[in-house]
């Protein structure tokens, strides 16, 4: 009966170390892996802003004020802030918009205030290319840019990485394919040139993604065999079924741009030989940029609406889960220009966080 005793007991205490552990394990490695992108335009004359007092515009949209008020985003405690609620809502990393002129970065205070808060708040980060204008560094810029961007952050412990290498997101493959033309080399070369830069900084490579919609000229010839390793996109206003002629009108209402997402989604998923980070919205309403809507653009999502994108966006993950890596990055957090953002505002408060945490995070 002795013996009986301590071999129930250790049994029972078998499992209950193996239901900690598990519990540990799903603690620490949750199911989803959530970004959002950044926009660094918020603060006054910050260097290269197209508006020396970016906010003047949004205050015609006071429901677009944020929890923080006008802040600046070059001060290191407004970040600090959004990464502890992006942290506490099931937002594993931030994608910076990252722009550069021929020889320097403009536009990164809010990315230097990251640098200097991060530190044990758990989100870690990457930079999106914004590469939407044509470059003209030339060679000099160009290697200057790409040893900026590994010495002072593919190295970095808490930069994000996919099997070891650093992700970097491309916004234009037409500007990428444009900068090798004018650099008389093949665009296979440039992504040569930054693996090679990584590599001789102990990373295994760059974790290149190239944001397309569905069209079969990126999808299935250029983003391959130039070398890029996964797709995905800032946003999406047409659904794309390979080719042009095989499209969704450009989208007028948050349903229709649900509609746009679901084509391109299914499209790269079924037809893309790489991996695909889901990209993900939370609307589009230019206003403040642009004027008055036209018949063309979309109007703002209700919360009910977000929610259920978000939920096709789980299942897509589900559905594809090597494919996808459940990973996915909504846009944005803080475009309020664009009318794209899940930041707390004065109006909505922590609903869209809210939201997003329901979906992913498991709370």
């Amino acid at each position: 009966m002795i013996f009986r005793s301590v071999r129930l007991n250790s049994l029972a205490a078998l499992v209950a170390v193996v239901s900690m552990l598990l519990a540990i394990g799903a603690h620490a490695a949750p199911i989803y892996r959530i970004g959002v992108y950044y926009f660094p335009g918020w603060t006054d004359g910050a260097k290269g802003l197209n508006l020396p007092y970016p906010w003047a515009p949004i205050k015609k949209y006071p429901e677009r004020k944020p929890v923080l008020g006008w802040y600046r985003d070059a001060d290191s405690s407004v970040v600090l802030q959004q990464l502890k609620w992006m942290a506490s809502h099931g937002i594993s990393y931030v994608v910076f918009d990252s722009y550069w002129n021929k020889d320097e970065p403009f536009l990164d205070q809010a990315l230097v205030a990251y640098k200097k808060v991060k530190s044990g708040v758990g989100v870690s980060y990457s930079i999106l290319w914004a590469n939407h204008f044509h470059f003209e560094g030339g060679w000099g810029g160009f290697n200057k840019m790409i040893n900026y961007w590994v010495e002072q952050h593919f190295v970095d412990p808490d930069y994000l990485k996919v099997d070891g290498k650093p992700v970097l997101f491309v916004f234009s493959l037409d500007e990428f394919s444009r900068m090798a033309s004018d650099l008389n080399v093949s665009v296979e070369n440039l992504v040569n040139r930054i693996n090679q830069a990584a590599r001789k900084n102990g990373l295994p490579g760059v974790y290149l993604v190239a944001s397309t919609p569905g069209l079969a000229h990126w999808v299935k010839a250029f983003a391959p065999k130039a070398g890029f390793s996964a797709y995905s996109a800032y946003n999406y206003h047409i659904g794309y079924r390979g080719e042009s002629s095989f499209a969704t009108p450009k989208a007028h209402s948050f349903d229709s741009l649900r509609e746009a997402y679901r084509v391109n989604w299914k499209w790269i998923l079924e037809n893309g030989d790489l991996k695909y980070i889901v990209p993900m919205t939370s609307g589009w309403d230019d206003r403040p940029w642009r004027g008055e809507h036209t018949k063309s653009e979309q109007s703002p999502s209700t919360l009910k609406q977000f929610d259920a994108h978000l939920r096709e966006a789980r299942a897509l993950m589900d559905a594809y889960p090597m494919k996808t890596m459940r990973m996915g990055v909504i846009c944005c957090w803080n475009e309020f220009g664009e009318g794209s953002y899940v930041e707390p505002t004065v109006q909505e408060g922590f609903q869209r966080l809210q939201v997003i945490n329901s979906v992913f995070g498991g709370k």
